[in-house]
């Protein structure tokens, strides 16, 4: 498996040599910034990164000037919509291939042409700009593949830097920590909390902070970043009953390792309305297995879990930092504030289930604001920053991978996104192009995932708007 790794590299790095030949000649820190994730998660960091005031744009001081600190910046998103979520690849085994998903969309954002989609579903070629600095801005791909990455950069002429989102996010847990003890939640993908890249960081930045003895709990949040980007395993919002077991991946009562117990239903307290929650019924009338349909109900459900867990081994601390480990949850900031106040004030037979091990208030940790300080800090100290001015030299474009439909062995869902069984069958080391990196437009993103750019992310929704 290293040997096809080694491959898969040495052809990347060829690959790349040739796009770097026929890029356009602009001068690099007139290029845009590339930020990247698995989906539409990232897009919280760029927003962190548009509104970002906390340095002088003249001396480059850490104090706010009243101007954006990125103004005279533009950007290049890229959604690997089509692979994702990568936090499934660990437990599936296939971690060599999730490194190459995300060194292929290095590659992309380092190259110079995009695929644009005709109407008889035909991928025709078009120019872009390569970047000049990449913002990893998904934790399951920092955990796995920042290394690996910043080492393909730093062998090509240009040396493109790159950084990630952990060590941003373990900042801030720590620092809210010196003056708050208690126990830090790691609330990510199921990958991020497999590679223990959280508590590995949060323990080796300890010590700077003055802190030791740390109390951190990680809970796997299967399917919560999936339903929020409509994944068709474990979120479908055109289906109104039980879904076949082959098909849903997500929490049921039937899940032998995502197990809804039903004796914490009340705990739980899942939403019913619009088909959020789906049962199997008997002929009685009896709901025999449950299915989360919603973003909402996977929150309510892993955050349950996550107290009873701690319940169960006995932390003397209460949790009072959660980190939100993966890009898309600050998306469900406000309902996972919510479910928290519910459970703390929960009750069975007249004592609090949870406070022993869940504080009144618990500081939410998202990552993206210290993301975008070390994204500033890097392009001064890397002299990559626009000429004087506060115009961008350029347009922000917002790309997303899609099934490359050409290729013969490709398997669809319904929804016309990869299967699950072929999405993870896949073999690392084979040289195919899976996917097609396509503008964003009405066709592969959801409305109601438009509709929440719009109102949580305003600043990246004008520049949508903008290039469309």
């Amino acid at each position: 498996m290293k040997n096809h790794f080694l491959l898969f590299l040495y052809a990347m790095f060829a690959t790349t040599l040739y796009a770097q030949k026929k890029a356009p000649t602009v001068k690099n820190n007139q290029l845009p910034i590339g930020v990247f994730d698995s989906g539409t998660g990232g897009l919280t960091v760029l927003e962190a990164i548009l509104q970002l005031d906390a340095f002088n744009n003249q001396t480059g001081l850490p104090q706010p000037d009243g101007k954006p600190d990125f103004e005279g910046e533009y950007f290049q998103y890229l959604a690997d919509q089509a692979n994702m979520p990568y936090g499934n690849y660990a437990a599936e085994g296939k971690t060599e291939l999730l490194k190459e998903h995300i060194l292929k969309n290095i590659s992309f954002l380092n190259g110079n042409t995009f695929a644009q989609c005709t109407t008889d579903n035909r991928f025709v070629t078009s120019t872009k700009q390569p970047v000049k600095m990449i913002v990893i801005a998904c934790n399951t791909a920092t955990a796995y593949a920042l290394t690996e990455v910043q080492q393909y950069l730093q062998k090509k002429a240009d040396k493109v830097p790159c950084i990630g989102v952990i060590d941003a996010g373990a900042r801030a847990a720590l620092a809210y920590q010196q003056q708050h003890k208690g126990t830090i939640g790691i609330f990510a993908t199921a990958g991020t909390v497999a590679s223990n890249g959280y508590p590995k960081t949060l323990n080796a930045m300890a010590q700077a902070y003055g802190l030791t003895n740390l109390s951190v709990v990680s809970q796997s949040g299967v399917g919560l970043a999936e339903s929020i980007d409509r994944d068709w395993s474990y979120f479908a919002d055109t289906v109104g009953a039980f879904r076949k077991k082959s098909v849903y991946k997500g929490p049921a009562v039937s899940n032998s390792v995502l197990t809804i117990d039903t004796l914490l239903l009340a705990a739980y307290n899942f939403s019913k309305k619009d088909n959020q929650l789906l049962c199997e019924w008997d002929n009685t009338g009896r709901c025999l297995d449950i299915q989360l349909n919603h973003p909402t109900n996977y929150v309510k459900y892993h955050l349950v879990s996550l107290l009873e867990k701690m319940l169960a081994t006995g932390n003397s601390l209460p949790l009072n930092t959660l980190v939100l480990g993966c890009t898309h949850y600050p998306f469900m900031k406000d309902t996972i504030t919510s479910v928290l106040k519910y459970l703390y004030n929960y009750e069975v037979k007249g004592t609090y289930r949870y406070r022993k091990v869940l504080a009144a208030q618990v500081m939410l940790i998202d990552p993206a604001v210290e993301t975008a300080k070390q994204a500033y800090q890097t392009l001064r100290l890397q002299h990559l920053q626009t000429a004087k001015g506060n115009t961008p030299t350029g347009s922000s474009s917002f790309y997303i991978s899609v099934p490359n439909t050409q290729i013969a062995e490709v398997q669809l869902q319904k929804d016309g996104w990869f299967t699950y069984a072929y999405k993870y069958g896949r073999t690392a080391g084979k040289p195919l192009q899976y996917v097609q990196y396509v503008p964003f437009s009405r066709s592969n993103i959801a409305p109601a995932t438009y509709e929440r750019i719009q109102i949580a992310l305003p600043k990246v929704h004008r520049l949508i708007q903008s290039n469309r």
